[in-house]
This record gives structure tokens, sequence and C-alpha cells, in this order.
């Protein structure tokens, strides 16, 4: 574990919107753990059950401990490269993207428990409580594998019928994903595993991070053209597109705060709080670190965990993507925490 110094990654930003509405955001890095080789990652998973953060990370998962922050083990397996994680029943699953299947592993062991085979892309995995499944998003194959996680078996796989991203639950018999093919809110009715609904999302290209707030029912879509768009996942009506930064890849929704975040390569993490169910604003971005692209949050403290690495700029590059080198060994996860209310 490496303890951040100040002044890296460090933002503080004040802003008034109105004088009932003025506040200040301000997150700092707390803990910053390396996680070394390889030098590929993904998706990150926060299990409040243990307090850990499980970090997809080429051809394992690797877990760390968000009170120590000290890395506790891996999954092994993950040879085509791991994707999304989720839990349920005190097991873990994880994806090996090449080979379409899920890893069923210990949550306390680690262990690989079973291979279930699902389809080419896996990629997303999310634990839905109300039809008790984990749903695998298999991106390219525009398709949705439902796991019954008693059994371990596949008991349904759903047709998107288009190129998808991420997906939320709704926790009210809903599974919402983003169509990234055809920019749109696909929603899946978990009880007859049927897509229920197709929502176009007017001016976003490519959706790739989705959030939500049960509350209120509000869906946050982070698009690749630099905007996140909120649409009601009551009826699928568009309510607004504000701007975010650029290489986004995650959206994560704070309960407490009212605020939707998306964690962007370019090193920015964007904020658009919610004032109420009809008016969002976005605030002004927090600083983080170049490729830190993908995040999960813990609600209850609003603590935020981002996966980077260290990068050399190559400023003669043709755009942002190539314009950065890796530093090979140097992936890491920063634990950014809110300062109090």
């Amino acid at each position: 574990m490496r303890i951040a110094k100040c002044l890296a990654f460090t933002a503080l930003v004040a802003f008034a919107l109105s004088p009932s509405f003025a506040q200040s955001l301000s997150y700092r890095v707390v803990k910053e753990v390396a996680l070394d080789a390889p030098d590929r990652w993904d998706y990150v998973s926060y299990d409040a059950a243990q307090d850990r953060v499980f970090v997809a990370h080429s051809d394992r998962v690797t877990v760390v401990d968000n009170k120590t922050g000290t890395v506790v083990g891996h999954v092994l397996g993950t040879n085509g490269g791991s994707h999304g994680i989720a839990f349920a029943n005190g097991k873990g699953y994880t994806d090996d993207g090449k080979a379409g299947t899920v890893l069923v592993f210990d949550l306390k062991t680690l262990k690989v428990l079973k291979t279930i085979k699902a389809e080419p892309d896996a990629d997303g995995i999310v634990y839905d409580p109300v039809s008790g499944h984990i749903l695998v998003i298999d991106g390219d194959s525009a398709k949705i594998t439902a796991i019954d996680p008693r059994t371990d078996t596949v008991v349904a796989t759903v047709d998107a019928g288009g190129g998808l991203e991420f997906g939320v639950s709704g926790e009210n018999g809903k599974f919402y994903v983003d169509g990234a093919e055809k920019g749109e809110i696909v929603r899946i009715d978990v009880k007859t595993n049927k897509a229920d609904a197709h929502w176009p999302m007017k001016g976003c290209i490519k959706p790739h991070g989705l959030a939500i707030d049960r509350a209120a029912m509000r869906l946050f879509a982070s698009c690749a053209n630099k905007v996140m768009t909120v649409v009601d996942a009551a009826n699928g009506t568009l309510l607004a597109s504000l701007p975010i930064g650029e290489g986004t890849d995650f959206a994560v929704f704070d309960p407490v705060r009212k605020w939707a975040f998306s964690a962007n390569r370019d090193g920015t993490l964007s904020v658009i709080a919610e004032k109420d169910a009809n008016t969002f604003v976005a605030l002004p971005p927090v600083k983080t670190a170049y490729g830190a692209r993908t995040m999960a949050i813990d609600p209850k403290t609003g603590r935020l965990f981002l996966v980077t690495g260290d990068f050399e700029e190559n400023p003669s590059a043709a755009d942002m993507r190539h314009r950065y080198t890796l530093k090979p060994g140097s992936a890491k996860l920063l634990m950014l925490d809110p300062a109090a209310p």
C-alpha cells in the first residue's frame, strides 16, 4: 500500500448554483494500492459484506481489503480476460470474455468452484435481487445470460437486439442495459427474461456506463460523445443531457449525496448533481489520474474506487487513446473519500 501525497490527485472544488444549493465538492485519494502486473484492468466491484474490493485484472481478479488497503489474494483462471464481478450466496462470479464463460468462486478462499458457459464477449455481471439471478452481459453477442446462483446453472438467455455495455438492476423486476450499438436503454423483465422496452437516447453515442437512483427511478448513462443522458426508468423519457469528460467507461450513483459520477480516461471524474427528480446540474469535475475509467462505490460512505496505472505522455500522438504509454507493472487502485458534509 502507498498513501498518496497531498499534492497528488487532491481535488477541492467549490461552486454556488443558487443560495439554496450552494455547497462544496471535495474528494481526495486516501489510499493508493499497488496491483502490479498484469497491465490490463476492467471493472471494479465492492462487496460490502466483506468490505473488499474486487478488480478485474486481466487473467485474474485481484482482491483488496478496504480497511487495510492490502492485496489479500487473487481469483485465477480468466486467461481470456476478466471483466465484471458480482456476488450472491457467499460466492463470487467473474467472466472470461474471450472464452465466453463465467467462473464461480468462493468469496473466502477465492478458489474457483465451477465454470459456466455463457456467450462470447461475456462482460459486465450484475446480481438482481428480485429474480435472485446473476445476469451476465454478453456485449458483442447482444445477449444476457441469466444464472441461478442456487444451482449455478443457466436458466435463460435473453436476446437484447444489439451490442451491449453495462447494466443495472432496478430492484423492481426490471433490468436496464446500455444498448451501445443502437444508443438506447434496453429494459429486461427479469420474470419473463424478455426485453420489454427499447428506449432511444437521442444525442447519446455508444453508452458505456450506467447508474441508477432507485429512489427517484432515474438512469444515468455515460456516453462516448462526452455527455451523460438522464432517463426516467419508468417510461424511458429523456430528462437531461449534460457534459462529461472524454473516455467514459463507467458510472455510479451516490444515494446519500445524490450525485452521479462518470469515470473518464482523460483523468477526470465528472459529477452530475440531482437537485430533484427532474433537475440535474453538471458540477466542476474532480481530477483523478489518466486512465482511471472504471470505478465502484461504497454507497454508505461514498468512498470511490478507481483503477489506473502510471503513464508516460507522448505529445506527438494523434489522439488521446494513443498519447499515453503505460509503465509495465504499475496498475493501482485509488481510494477516494468525500469530505464530511
